[in-house]
């Protein structure tokens, strides 16, 4: 029996089931060099997962760490890997509340991820997806936009009105960020790298774009500013703009830690917070799926309902199929992509 990703143990196969189509990793390493396509048994449910057929997974720079092996949640080669998933239930617990034909979308069970034909969901961390909503837009959203939901909204307390200055704003989480902050009516300023990137960022609503390569991030958003600084730093990278970042916080602004991006994990001074009583705010959006799911339930509700009223949109840039996954996840790791990029098995 092997562990999931719960911690659970994944029961053992009774009976052959059909074969599935799916990416596997057998050795840990670079998913676009340790990646194989493989043939295996449908996968298995207990009495707390739920068996889909994928309809669109997204692809998450977690992934790439686990796949290393460098994730805080370790899988033990072979596993499919795919932290989430959205596509139709097969096969259900009928107390999860989840019915044959139902389109859900949420958390995969190691070591059936969601790169794959088949796939297993945790059933009490899964959420319908409305029939207006398609699976597409619905897996594009739901990590980007469900943190984004968590950090402006839950943890930094955001007020329609304030500056917000969104970090690495090209990116998943990022444009996720800017599109919600902007819908917010607040001042939304974005910082990527490059022509393309900032020109991206322009698209999805932001009032002041900076560009990494070219300017002064420190001068560009105190110029814009008129000398006070940002409400809230939304930041999923770390590394060296951090402490610009912080140096760029209003009286009683908000630091969001959505993330380290860049692998490098930063720290600040505590004397700075002080004088400036800015607050550092941790934002990990798993962790309410531990303890708050009504609180999820909550944000899944807003997400889909915006996303059906045209409040703001799921920023996915590319779909890809079975072939293109292994190089796509390179061109994720090198920081070569924009917006989301959703993995659909009938491509």
């Amino acid at each position: 029996m092997r562990s999931n990703r719960t911690g659970r143990a994944t029961p053992s196969r009774k009976k052959k089931d059909a074969r599935v189509k799916a990416w596997q990793i057998t050795s840990l390493g670079d998913p676009w060099d340790e990646l194989n396509v493989v043939d295996v048994d449908s996968p298995p449910t207990d009495l707390e997962t739920v068996r889909i057929r994928v309809e669109a997974t997204d692809l998450n720079f977690a992934d790439i760490l686990q796949c290393q092996g460098s994730y805080q949640i370790k899988l033990a080669p072979p596993f499919t890997p795919g932290m989430n998933a959205t596509g139709t239930v097969i096969d259900a617990n009928p107390n999860l509340g989840f019915a044959i034909g139902e389109r859900i979308v949420g958390p995969t069970v190691g070591p059936f991820g969601g790169y794959a034909e088949e796939a297993i969901l945790l059933g009490e961390r899964s959420h319908g997806v409305p029939d207006e909503l398609d699976a597409i837009s619905a897996m594009g959203a739901h990590v980007t936009h469900g943190t984004a939901w968590f950090a402006l909204h839950q943890r930094g307390k955001v007020q329609p009105g304030e500056t917000v200055l969104v970090l690495a704003a090209a990116g998943g989480v990022g444009s996720a960020a800017v599109q919600m902050a902007s819908a917010f009516d607040c001042w939304v300023a974005a910082a990527a790298a490059g022509a393309q990137k900032t020109d991206f960022c322009r698209k999805l609503g932001a009032d002041l774009v900076i560009d990494y390569d070219s300017d002064d991030l420190y001068q560009g958003i105190m110029d814009a500013t008129d000398g006070r600084g940002v409400d809230v730093v939304y930041d999923p990278v770390g590394g060296r703009y951090f402490d610009i970042a912080r140096r760029l916080l209003a009286f009683e602004g908000r630091l969001l830690i959505v993330g380290f991006a860049s692998g490098d994990i930063p720290s600040a001074p505590a004397n700075h917070a002080l004088v400036k009583n800015y607050s550092i705010v941790g934002v990990h959006m798993g962790a309410y799926r531990e303890r708050d799911l009504p609180l999820v339930r909550r944000c899944y509700a807003d997400v889909h309902a915006a996303l059906l009223a045209g409040t703001y949109g799921s920023v996915v840039t590319e779909t890809i199929g079975f072939d293109a996954l292994p190089h796509t996840l390179k061109r994720l790791a090198n920081r070569q992509t924009m917006g989301r990029i959703v993995f659909v098995p009938t491509h």
